[in-house]
């Protein structure tokens, strides 16, 4: 009995050869790494970039500085409406 549970685990490793191969095995870890990987020759030439002005940001971090910062306006994100429903009758 002994010696059929030893020829069972020798045996067992010889399977896994006859396993087919999946060809998009690992496809989610290369696309997951290659959205994180900086391209090395980006193309900024021209571009703005949106909220960049300088002399605002200058004077932001000196307000910052100095603990005169501005106090946000209050914005409401939420609108009150209301509908009249009948009784469908």
């Amino acid at each position: 009995m002994r010696v059929a549970y030893i020829g069972s685990a020798l045996m067992l490793p010889l399977l896994a050869g006859c396993t087919a191969n999946d060809p998009t095995f690992g496809g989610a870890v290369r696309s997951n790494y290659a959205m994180q990987v900086i391209n090395p020759d980006p193309q900024y030439e021209g571009a703005l970039v949106e909220g960049g002005d300088g002399q605002r940001s200058a004077a932001a971090v000196e307000r910052y500085r100095t603990d005169k910062v501005k106090k946000p306006q209050s914005i409401r994100t939420t609108s009150g409406s209301s509908g009249g429903g009948s009784g469908g009758n």
